[in-house]
């Protein structure tokens, strides 16, 4: 069972720095490890087929999430030296730790001691094609609206990240 809380505290403190950090980029990155960390309980728990959907669909997405927020910052060279000053051997402490411990449980559950904890009595355990059938039967709008939702936020993100050109610009 520790495996299960020490996925439950890397989520929990990577959580806490998503909130803390001032930093956008930095709090995304802690973000990504929070819902990688979800994943792993996911998988702990029996439930294969969420945890890869957590990693796919939310961590895909939050990497999503990143660019447009490096599209909308646009750094610029003092930015990146700025950063560069910030990158201390205190910065990277959390990082490897955090790495540690999903890569500790990650060897754990590769082991061959992993077994999954089995589901109650009485569920009916749900495999990927049959959520792929229902969701392109019942809740096909449903995946259409989301999807045409996921367009208008790239199109925003792509007009609100662009750089308007300057009147010295439109001279030449």
């Amino acid at each position: 069972m520790w495996p299960f809380y020490l996925m439950a505290l890397v989520a929990i403190v990577s959580t806490i720095r998503v909130v803390t950090n001032t930093n956008p980029v930095h709090a995304l990155l802690s973000l990504i490890v929070s819902l990688l960390a979800v994943a792993g309980i996911f998988m702990i728990v029996g439930a294969p087929f969420a945890g890869a959907l957590e990693i796919i669909v939310y961590a895909g997405a939050i990497m999503v999430l990143f660019v447009f927020v490096v599209m909308m910052l646009n750094l610029g060279q003092d930015t990146v030296e700025q950063e560069r000053k910030w990158l201390t051997s205190d910065a990277w402490a959390y990082p490897a730790l955090m790495s540690f411990l999903l890569g500790l449980v990650l060897v754990w559950m590769l082991g061959g001691e992993y077994t999954t904890i089995s589901a109650p009595l009485g569920t009916e355990i749900v495999g990927p094609k049959a959520v792929g059938q229902a969701l392109f039967t019942h809740y096909l709008l449903l995946v259409e609206v989301a999807a045409m939702l996921l367009l208008a936020a790239l199109v925003a993100a792509y007009h609100l990240g662009k750089r308007e050109p300057s009147a010295e610009e439109d001279k030449e």
